[in-house]
Order: structure tokens, then sequence, then C-alpha cells
């Protein structure tokens, strides 16, 4: 018995990987956020679904245990990779009294590095990704994440930068890391990564806030080494130094 979580990706199911999509072609059952399985409804012809909305994800984790005790074989998906910010840290929780259910991940393509490859090459070198929503995480240690990434002059990709409830969070982390680094520094967004209504630009760090920004944008901001080549936002790795 055993639960596969799967990371679809950025969306479409031409942008799986072959493990991933072997996976749910695979399942009797798939389980997963309503957005995300509608993404891979071609997938899951002839597959019972279950699906939940968001901030559902004990309940679906509880879905696929269920199944999976029922001896059918089930796929938990989730958008980009499993293990990042995904449900497979929460999967392993909820089948922890049940270690006779075997959990499995399948990694994803994330919005990282996704992202990255519109921009050009900005993850080149060492970086930090940081979610801006405090749904689960306290605002102040977020602070201090970005606070000591942008200090150790990290490339920073930011996850969940805005929505329609959380409009302030972008401002104060904008704020917060040009005080270790000027608002010139080159940055990039990304929104509607691998689906409908892609949309990518590169700008400043001081700009991003004016920028289309969203639940469904991912924002890349450079390092002190970062500069636009040919209109492409590039992290040096230092090759050229050997």
């Amino acid at each position: 018995m055993e639960i596969i979580v799967v990371g679809i990706g950025p969306g479409s199911a031409d942008q799986m990987t072959p493990q991933a999509r072997e996976a749910v072609l695979r399942s009797d059952v798939v389980v997963g956020y309503t957005v995300y399985v509608d993404l891979i409804r071609p997938l899951c012809e002839g597959k019972r679904v279950l699906s939940t909305g968001m901030t559902h994800e004990v309940e679906r984790c509880r879905m696929a245990l269920e199944a999976a005790r029922a001896g059918e074989r089930v796929a938990l998906v989730c958008s980009g990779d499993a293990g990042i910010y995904g449900m497979a840290g929460i999967m392993c929780e909820v089948a922890e009294p049940h270690p006779e259910i075997g959990v499995r991940v399948v990694p994803g393509v994330t919005a990282a590095s996704f992202s990255a490859a519109l921009l050009g090459a900005p993850l080149g070198h060492d970086f930090a990704v940081i979610s801006l929503s405090d749904l689960l995480t306290p605002w102040e240690l977020i602070l201090k994440r970005l606070r000591l990434a942008a200090e150790a002059d990290l490339v920073i990709c930011l996850y969940n930068p805005r929505s329609k409830k959380r409009q302030r969070q972008l401002d104060e982390a904008v704020a917060c890391i040009m005080e270790h680094r000027p608002g010139a520094t080159p940055a990039g967004y990304v929104k509607n990564a691998g689906r409908a209504g892609e949309e990518a630009g590169c700008c400043t760090l001081a700009d991003l806030p004016a920028c289309p920004v969203d639940m469904v944008t991912t924002l890349i901001i450079g390092n002190s080494q970062t500069r636009q080549v040919n209109g492409r936002l590039v992290t040096p790795r230092g090759y050229r130094n050997l």
C-alpha cells in the first residue's frame, strides 16, 4: 500500500516530468486541490477524483490515506515540486500512525526554476526561496529571514508575494531588503508561469511593488553581481574568473 505525492510542475500536463505523468496514469485515485486537479484533468479520465478547496490540505491527506488503506493506488497531486511548499511533508505527518502505508515523493518543476528560466539565469549562484505568506509563518520571522538573506548577498526568490487580503507585505519586504542592497538591484517577475496569461518582465528591486503582482506571481531579486545581459537577468557564478 502506497501513496505517491506528485509534483505536477507549473500547471499543464506537458510540463510534468515523465515520472510524474506515469504516477498519475497508474493511479486508481487522484487527490488534490481542485484548481490543480483541473490542470491535469485529461490524465484523470476513468479515475476516482477527490478534491477540495484551498486550506484543506490535511483533509486531502486523510482522503488519500483512507483510499490507500482500502487498497487503491493513490496519487496526491500538487503544483510545482511536492517537497517545496508542497504536500509531501504534511502527507508524511498524517501517515505517521500508519507505517504500513508507504509515502513516495515524485518531484516536479518548482516555480523558482521555471520562472528563472523565463527571466534568463538569475539563479546561477546561491539563492534563497522565501514565501511572503504569513498564514502559517509569523511575519516577524519572515522579515528576519529576508533581512539575513539580503545581508548574506543571496539572490532571493519570493513566493506568494501579494493577495487580496495581503497587500502590505510586499512593500515591507522590499523595504527590508533595501536595508542591505540598493533599489537599483536587478529583479524580475513572472506571473502565471507555464499557464494561460503567462507574463514575465525585468525591473529593479525598488520597482517590484508596482509590477503586476499577485498570488500566482514569482519574484526574483538579484544579488550584488546580478546584471542584465541582452534583456536577460544573469547572476554569474564566476566561471570567467577561472
